[in-house]
């Protein structure tokens, strides 16, 4: 299974249309948005897709918003980390500004943490888990996304616009 991470988005909504491009190009079956959206326009580039995604610490969900994710099929995030299973494997997925998420990190018993906040792609190991950030599309040097080939542990990133 390949999946397409992408986080900090921030509103950038061309730069996610982008991405979306690239990851339907190479096959991805999966998009998780691990948080710092930003409004509905990103939404509305990640509708149609299998879509998973967190809330970060710049999100403002309203009831509005709730509404609006109802009707495109969208369904919000009920716990944070939100976990779930992709082909044999265990995630968690946050933000990264999460009281206790530095902890979480060196505790949790799954295959693949991902998250965001901090901008800076990142792909290491605590014991058994991988711990991914695909980096962000907005306020980074350079914009970057990520593929996970679940069946092959292989990560890629990728980089989006000409920044």
């Amino acid at each position: 299974m390949l999946i397409g991470i992408l986080s900090d988005s921030h509103g950038q909504f061309l730069a996610v249309r982008q991405a979306m491009r690239l990851f339907d190009r190479l096959g991805v079956t999966q998009v998780i948005h691990c948080g710092d959206i930003g409004g509905v326009e990103v939404f509305d580039e990640l509708v149609g897709r299998p879509c998973i995604f967190v809330w970060g610490n710049m999100d403002l969900p309203d009831s509005g918003l709730f509404a609006y994710l109802r009707t495109v099929g969208i369904q919000p995030p009920n716990a944070v980390p939100f976990r779930l299973s992709l082909d044999g494997k265990t995630f968690a997925v946050f933000h990264g500004h999460e009281h206790g998420f530095n902890r979480a990190i060196t505790t949790l018993d799954v295959d693949y943490i991902l998250h965001g906040h901090t901008h800076v792609a990142r792909d290491d190991r605590r014991g058994q888990t991988r711990i991914i950030n695909p980096g962000a599309l907005h306020g980074a040097r350079r914009k970057t996304i990520a593929t996970l080939d679940t069946a092959k542990d292989e990560l890629t990133f990728h980089r989006v616009g000409s920044r």
